[in-house]
């Protein structure tokens, strides 16, 4: 099974804007504990917990490269500073606390999500399954954060499990989605074509090099919720061309014996984003108000307060940085 993250450099769909966060130039060694234990790795960056000595509060440290592969990337850097900075009153995106910056790198203090990542929650034969009305909490939150990305012409571009951490395990917390360096601006006078993502997520327009829209991260909602329903990966092959045929041809196992315990609004909800044509798949607001995710008692536990959706915010029309000042609800990043 391959997860290769494919990455196209381009400066194109970067934020252009003056950065409210300070970039700290003072020893970050002197204001937090380091833990050795890494939470996560890329190729360009590493994320370890650290501990503030004045407050004993617990951050993820995200130590990114300035320079990769010769070529100068601070401008990515501040582009994912920028994105955080937009979010900031958005529980279900992580917060940003510090930023830092060495000779060669620079470091983001974010909030620490202790429930580690939902990938944990995809694993076949877990002992301990999450059942799906969990499961449809999870996916109301993580629209929620999109609905606020794309209200702001945000596209994330690399939503997988991995990149959707929880703020506690035992009891299921609350979502926090991370990792915007991939992430881009749409603009409206242009088009934006990359490729970039992870293999088994990307969409089939990212494959053919198609423009990509808010609808490519839609795709990866069908995808996510497919793995934490079945357990399984729905497009992963036995090599990287495998998988991009089942992404380009849609080949999705919705068999009787894979959907045996699973409902058929949830059934309905994953056929729904999982098709190749991005103009077909439904908003991120629209998919709020898909009747599998109206059942339950769950729907109490998001309130229109911690949501940027103007469907649930009935009157609201701006953007929703700058709507609320929404605290946070609670508290590996790559």
């Amino acid at each position: 099974m391959s997860r290769r993250k494919l990455e196209n450099k381009s400066l194109s769909g970067l934020l252009a804007m003056s950065l409210q966060t300070q970039i700290r130039t003072d020893n970050f060694y002197n204001f937090y504990m380091l833990e050795s234990k890494e939470l996560g790795r890329g190729r360009c960056a590493v994320v370890r917990k650290c501990i503030a000595k004045s407050t004993g509060q617990e951050y993820a440290a995200k130590f990114l490269k300035k320079r990769r592969r010769g070529q100068d990337c601070k401008a990515e850097i501040l582009h994912e500073i920028a994105v955080l900075e937009l979010m900031k009153s958005n529980p279900r995106i992580v917060n940003l606390h510090e930023v830092y910056e060495t000779a060669n790198e620079i470091i983001l203090v974010l909030e620490y999500a202790a429930g580690g990542e939902i990938f944990n929650l995809c694993v076949p034969d877990l002992d301990d399954r999450i059942g799906e009305s969990d499961i449809i909490r999870l996916i109301r939150q993580i629209l929620e954060g999109l609905c606020c990305l794309h209200e702001n012409n945000i596209v994330h571009l690399d939503l997988k499990p991995q990149n959707i951490l929880l703020s506690s395990i035992n009891p299921l917390g609350d979502v926090k989605i991370v990792d915007f360096g991939m992430s881009r601006k749409i603009e409206s006078t242009s088009e934006l074509r990359q490729i970039m993502g992870t293999t088994e997520y990307l969409a089939p327009e990212i494959l053919n090099y198609d423009p990509i829209t808010t609808a490519t991260d839609m795709w990866n909602i069908g995808v996510i919720s497919y793995m934490l329903l079945t357990q399984e990966s729905p497009f992963v092959g036995a090599d990287n061309q495998e998988t991009y045929l089942n992404i380009s041809q849609v080949n999705v196992d919705y068999s009787e014996e894979t959907f045996s315990t699973i409902s058929q609004p949830a059934k309905d909800f994953i056929q729904k984003l999982l098709i190749k044509n991005p103009e077909e798949r439904p908003t991120a607001e629209a998919c709020l108000s898909h009747f599998w995710l109206q059942q339950g008692e769950f729907i109490l536990l998001s309130s229109p307060e911690e949501t940027c959706c103007p469907s649930l915010m009935p009157g609201h029309t701006t953007k929703c940085s700058e709507e609320r000042n929404v605290k946070p609800s609670c508290n590996w990043y790559l």
